[in-house]
């Protein structure tokens, strides 16, 4: 184990109960009120994120940050879509939350370069392994600088206020401020309807042959819509949470194919940078790994409209209007 991996000493990792939250996850249901769901879902995954939070900043498993990093966006999303239900604060804690998305993000990026990586080189003959390895110890390399500003993020005072604001947006009030029109668990399931429609929009205006970054694109859009299903789903009635649940696995299906398009996207975009600088060898190495990256990002192609219907149709389930 190196010295990267190797848990700092002194950092304790903050409780739900030192933000405030109790004992256990608050919960909400169909006859409770649109804010109650919003919180109770922030309260969801600011746990997720807290447990996650010890082995992200190990390094011991890469799967840890991976799921900090779905808990960070589940909240961002939560904000972006209902955040004026918990107050003004909503829309500052979302910044935030960018802020330190942006550093787990780009150590996730080196993860799941690295880890595919080794799986594509592990196929090539034994004579090429040498050079194979200095390739992914290049990106390995890079990701321990990218890891290193992460952990600066992870023990600043800058993320332990961030904590704390969240705490705040999740705990359950004693009682409601008045709103002239208060939104209900029927409004949450309603508002599903406003990113299928932004997905639809999206996907309409496409190209036959669209760009890479247009699907990347697609690709956010969907996961804005599946976060915001994940939330209407608790305060659905029985036969549309399932429809609902019908939703979530196409969505999620929706995010892998397109996130092995933008993975292969980005893996022979990096093979390219190295080939220009890289020894013969190596250089070798990345145009071997390129070509198989461009094959993949070209089998997705060939499906992912498939796999958009199956959401739309999906989508249109929940209600005919959207």
């Amino acid at each position: 184990m190196t010295a990267e991996t190797l848990p700092r000493k002194n950092v304790p990792s903050t409780t739900p109960a030192a933000l405030g939250l109790g004992d256990r996850p608050a919960k909400a249901g169909p006859d409770d009120p649109a804010a109650t769901h919003v919180r109770v879902k922030l309260d969801v995954e600011i746990r997720a994120l807290l447990a996650h939070e010890p082995g992200t900043k190990s390094g011991a498993d890469p799967e840890d940050l991976h799921q900090m990093r779905v808990a960070l966006r589940r909240m961002r999303s939560v904000l972006k879509l209902s955040g004026r239900l918990v107050g003004p604060d909503a829309e500052p804690v979302r910044a935030e939350l960018g802020w330190l998305g942006q550093s787990l993000g780009d150590v996730r990026d080196y993860d799941v370069l690295i880890g595919h990586l080794r799986e594509v080189v592990a196929e090539f003959e034994v004579r090429d392994q040498p050079a194979a390895r200095r390739l992914v110890s290049k990106f390995v390399t890079e990701r321990g600088v990218a890891k290193r500003r992460l952990t600066r993020a992870l023990t600043s005072p800058r993320y332990a206020s961030m904590l704390q604001d969240i705490g705040r947006l999740a705990r359950q009030p004693a009682t409601e401020e008045a709103d002239e029109s208060p939104q209900t668990s029927a409004d949450l399931v309603a508002g599903l309807a406003k990113p299928h429609r932004k997905l639809a929009k999206a996907v309409k205006a496409l190209p036959s042959d669209p760009p890479d970054d247009d699907l990347h694109a697609l690709r956010i859009y969907g996961k804005k819509l599946r976060y915001a299903a994940e939330m209407a789903k608790p305060a659905a009635k029985k036969k549309q949470a399932e429809r609902i649940q019908r939703l979530i696995k196409a969505t999620k299906n929706f995010q892998t194919v397109l996130g092995d398009h933008q993975d292969a996207c980005v893996a022979a975009d990096r093979m390219r940078s190295v080939v220009a600088s890289a020894d013969p060898e190596v250089a070798f190495i990345a145009g071997r790994v390129a070509e198989k990256e461009l094959l993949r990002r070209t089998q997705v192609r060939a499906v992912w409209r498939d796999v958009w219907a199956e959401v739309d149709a999906a989508a249109q389930a929940v209600s005919p209007r959207m």
